[in-house]
């Protein structure tokens, strides 16, 4: 008996000493802030939670410090279901056997369900994911899986197409002063009972770098609120204390994960958008995080090409130039010419004219490719056997190093794939190439642009 109260008192003392962000941990489904789009009045998540009908298992996705162990614990308060959790981290297939076997036993005594919480489900192989799945197929296990990773590259299909996937959002700034500010005051587990004044700038600060890490903020605020003198019994925290609680925010970015493809995508379409502001911002985060520059580099050689052209042609040397430049001088300074090369191909005129590939590539790849004509065929070879090369007109002969004469396939003739846009130098290219077009249309006997329909 001594024993059970020296645990229990262990307990509560833990309880009391445990990190801010962990004694703040809701308890209610009310107590919950943000995730309105999964947890909102009406919801299907939280129906199932409060009517307790939480069969089919489910995966919470979601960054660091958006509550997925915190639902997980919720729906451990309000269920009648036992309540099993493990850590990915360390629980091995063993520990599952275990789990199982309990829950079976507690099935067959007692119809009673077993919900199993696993923390950081991606973090278990292909082996071990396999074990679960026959109990969760069964009905013996209602999984409740937390990742930060996205389940459809890291938990395997079986038991992904077997749960509802609910993706938690990183809280927004209202949302993390609104935890700040109940820290504040819960007298019971927070600092209510203390005198802790903070400047609004300085909550404001903590809110607007978490980097919607809740966790991140209230860790921030413990430290600042710990580590500060008190003054006539009053702990002020102003904006220089809550910066250097802070620091710096932590960039959540790896290079094999969804921030370094959404990143990258953000970066890209920013470019293309023409917006060097964004572009700026998310190369800045790219490199901060560690990221390879060379990566962003050739990204940029490709989007030169692809989003820019022939609006104009300079675009490829500027981004092949910083790769050359980051190359000869490295980093830090190697930002500079990286930097350069996002402003150019920001603000140059767009054009994905250069997507005539595809266009040709699917005519070839549905009606194959086309013969050559006679006259365009090496004349070097076969011209006195076969009469190739022969009627060819050499274009520098000619008055503006130009002469209307075929050289698309019999079949092709008139046919359109490239579509130059009005943009930037592509504009002057339009205009003689349309001029062009139409006297070779001419010279060859085939209907006019206007009349010939160009297949899109």
């Amino acid at each position: 008996m001594s024993m059970d109260l020296f645990d229990h008192s262990l307990e509560e003392q833990l309880k009391q000493q445990a990190p801010l962000a962990a004694r703040m941990r809701p308890r209610t489904l009310d107590e919950i802030v943000g995730q309105g789009h999964i947890l909102g009045e009406g919801s299907l998540l939280r129906r199932a939670i409060q009517a307790d009908r939480l069969f089919s298992s489910i995966i919470l996705y979601g960054p660091p410090g958006t509550g997925k162990t915190t639902l997980a614990r919720v729906i451990a308060n309000t269920t009648q279901a036992h309540f099993e959790s493990l850590s990915a981290v360390l629980a091995g297939v063993g520990d599952l056997r275990k789990v199982i076997e309990a829950a079976t036993e507690r099935r067959r005594l007692y119809g009673t369900r077993t919900i199993l919480f696993i923390d950081e489900v991606h973090r278990w192989n292909k082996a071990q994911q396999d074990a679960l799945l026959p109990h969760v197929e069964s009905g013996l296990i209602t999984l409740i899986g937390a990742t930060t990773e996205n389940p459809y590259f890291d938990v395997i299909k079986a038991l992904v197409s077997r749960s509802r996937i609910f993706e938690l959002k990183p809280l927004s700034q209202e949302d993390i002063l609104t935890l700040l500010k109940r820290a504040l005051a819960d007298p019971l587990v927070g600092y209510g009972k203390r005198q802790v004044k903070v400047d609004e700038e300085a909550l404001q600060h903590l809110a607007d770098v978490a980097g919607g890490d809740a966790r991140n903020a209230l860790n921030a605020l413990e430290l600042a609120v710990e580590t500060t003198p008190s003054e006539n019994g009053l702990i002020h925290i102003t904006l220089e204390v809550a910066q250097e609680s802070i620091q710096k925010r932590a960039i959540l970015y790896d290079k094999t994960d969804d921030q370094h493809y959404d990143t990258i995508s953000a970066f890209i379409k920013s470019v293309r958008g023409s917006d060097p502001d964004a572009a700026l911002y998310w190369m800045t985060k790219m490199l901060l995080a560690g990221e390879d520059p060379r990566f962003i580099l050739r990204r940029l050689i490709v989007l030169a090409s692809e989003d820019i052209g022939m609006a104009d042609p300079n675009a490829i040397l500027v981004a092949n130039a910083a790769a050359q430049n980051y190359e000869y001088i490295g980093m830090p300074e190697g930002w500079y010419p990286i930097a350069e090369a996002v402003i150019y191909l920001s603000t140059a005129p767009k054009s994905n004219s250069v997507g005539a590939y595809w266009e040709i590539q699917e005519e070839i790849n549905q009606n194959g490719a086309g013969t050559v004509p006679v006259h365009l065929m090496d004349a070097n070879r076969d011209a006195k056997g076969f009469g190739h090369g022969e009627g060819y007109k050499y274009p520098h002969s000619f008055e503006g190093h130009w002469v209307p004469q075929q050289y698309l396939p019999d079949g092709l003739i008139g046919r359109q794939f490239y579509h130059p846009s009005e943009q930037g130098y592509e504009a002057q290219v339009a205009e003689r190439l349309k001029r062009w077009r139409e006297e070779q249309l001419k010279a060859l006997g085939k209907p006019s642009s206007e009349e010939n329909q160009t297949v899109d």
